[in-house]
């Protein structure tokens, strides 16, 4: 998919462009934003840290850690280095014995831009990643990410001066908020991203693998599973077996998926694998704790549903030769209402991002994917 790639460049993603539709929500209710710092109590010695969305309105990865007899494990170091020392401080209160494994899901930036906070607090750590992962953020220098959340802020700028959004309307309350995020909220993050300059290497994981990694922690089991592509080529996932616990990265989010880009295809094998797993409780890379498997069987229903229309049209010779014309085709083939209402409720801003990521997303995936086979 080598158009999408160049187009969402070093990220490969458009979560990138579209966070901005993120800072006016109402506080009581869940939604793809993040307002404060939550941390829930999974199980004795288990833990799962959702972080609040960063003055640019980008996003932050969810944080898991796992502590056993001997060591800790942690799932995902989030984005910014000030978030990553709050946890490692967090997790010095729950216990002084070290973080010994650090695992990045994908290779997505909110996931281990805090892998070096890490490294330093923790000396003898490993960094876990699947091949396809590190490859991919070995590719990504520090300079990479300053120049490119410099652009994005000069594309809200030049946004902010037309006074429209991308599809020539005037900008409503929540753009003009979230554009003037993106813009004067952006010093803040570049300063952080400064300091990744000094320790480049920091950043990369130590140790690569194919398929299953198993640790034991003292008294306590993680698998460390590959169990297909999804958002990513090299999507892990990390399960306690006996906690009937499973941190998800961002093969699924909540509430609203995350589908703007990846294999949506593979996804749906992925997450149905996940499904027959024997599980209690789901952390996904973004979004609350889940306690049952009802979003991700309906995430999987709703990727097949897209993914079927897309195999249908893409034989159809007014709209295989063009992702704008395969997309209004798909959905004037959908419930796009209905799924709407099931992501995202009645809450403005995960309606927004429902319609213009993930829905636009998945479609023109598995467009490029499903084409090109």
């Amino acid at each position: 998919m080598a158009p999408m790639k160049s187009k969402w460049g070093v990220f490969g993603y458009i979560k990138v462009l579209l966070a901005a539709f993120l800072l006016i929500a109402p506080a009581a209710a869940d939604s793809f934003t993040t307002k404060e710092r939550t941390v829930t109590k999974l199980a004795e010695g288990v833990y799962a840290i959702r972080h609040p969305d960063p003055p640019n309105a980008f996003v932050e990865g969810n944080t898991v850690v796992v502590i056993g007899e001997r060591e800790v494990f942690v799932v995902d170091s989030a984005f910014l280095p000030s978030t990553a020392r709050e946890d490692i401080a967090q997790i010095r209160r729950w216990t002084n014995k070290p973080v010994r494994y650090l695992l990045n899901t994908h290779w997505h930036i909110d996931h281990w831009g805090g892998n070096a906070e890490y490294r330093a607090a923790f000396p003898g750590l490993i960094i876990l990643a699947h091949t396809e992962t590190t490859k991919r953020i070995s590719a990504v220098s520090p300079g990479q990410l300053l120049r490119n959340f410099r652009a994005r802020a000069d594309r809200a700028q030049k946004r902010l001066a037309e006074g429209k959004n991308s599809d020539g309307e005037p900008l409503t309350p929540r753009q003009l908020a979230n554009l003037n995020a993106r813009v004067y909220g952006n010093e803040v993050v570049l300063a952080e991203l400064e300091t990744l300059q000094a320790r480049p290497s920091d950043l990369i994981p130590s140790l690569s693998f194919d398929h299953d990694v198993n640790l034991n922690l003292g008294n306590r089991e993680v698998q460390v599973k590959f169990l297909g592509r999804g958002n990513t080529a090299g999507d892990a996932i990390a399960y306690l077996p006996k906690e009937q616990i499973i941190a998800t990265g961002d093969l699924l989010d909540h509430p609203v998926p995350y589908l703007g880009g990846g294999f949506p295809e593979d996804q749906i094998e992925t997450l149905k694998r996940i499904s027959e797993m024997n599980i209690r409780t789901i952390v996904p890379g973004h979004g609350d704790t889940m306690n049952d498997k009802a979003f991700l069987n309906m995430t999987i229903d709703f990727i097949q549903e897209i993914v079927g229309n897309v195999n249908k049209l893409l034989y159809d010779a007014v709209v295989s030769g063009s992702p704008e014309l395969m997309e209004k085709a798909v959905k004037e083939r959908i419930d796009v209402a209905s799924w709407r209402q099931k992501f995202a409720g009645d809450d403005p801003a995960s309606q927004e991002f429902f319609n213009n990521f993930s829905l636009p997303g998945v479609i023109e995936a598995a467009y490029y994917k499903m084409s090109g086979r």
